[in-house]
């Protein structure tokens, strides 16, 4: 699904002000309440907009120290008995599946280095989990970020090529 300049406007503006109603956004946007709704109904019924919850810092909660974890897991099980054990992990904040020698990388956050061994041994102790590799995180210089995919979607779904500045 495609989306248009207005559609790329009304994620940034409640990107950028998250708790606007949709008056003032039609307001802002210079177009009819009915015509926000219906655009936020239908981004949101297609998957595009995927939630309106706070962005939580897990720092500001005292999860200081964050991780990535590869894993290799007996392949005669699958993946997703070991991913629904390592959700039951409240540190663990993403896992996905991968190519490559591992077969999962993971996000995980702690209160500290020992804490992350900590982190790092309940990963250990999921059934399935045969081998565990992890690197810290020093500093996130481009945290995750989905708005210059936003503005540039109306583009990309009239096929015009990229050319960076």
């Amino acid at each position: 699904m495609t989306i248009d300049h207005l559609d790329a406007r009304l994620i940034a503006l409640l990107a950028a002000e998250p708790r606007l109603g949709v008056l003032e956004c039609s307001r802002r946007l210079g177009v009819a309440r009915g015509t926000v709704q219906a655009r936020l109904d239908r981004m949101a019924a297609r998957g595009v907009i995927t939630g309106y919850g706070p962005d939580v810092d897990p720092a500001a909660l005292g999860y200081v120290v964050t991780a990535f974890v590869t894993l290799q897991i007996r392949q005669i099980s699958g993946h997703v008995p070991v991913a629904d054990q390592l959700a039951a992990i409240p540190e663990v904040l993403e896992v996905h599946t991968i190519t490559g020698g591992d077969d999962m990388h993971c996000r995980v956050v702690a209160r500290s280095n020992t804490d992350l061994q900590r982190v790092i041994d309940l990963i250990v102790e999921v059934h399935g989990v045969v081998r565990t590799s992890s690197v810290i995180a020093l500093d996130t210089p481009v945290p995750y970020r989905v708005l210059p995919l936003v503005a540039d979607a109306p583009r990309q779904g009239r096929g015009e090529p990229y050319y960076p500045k």
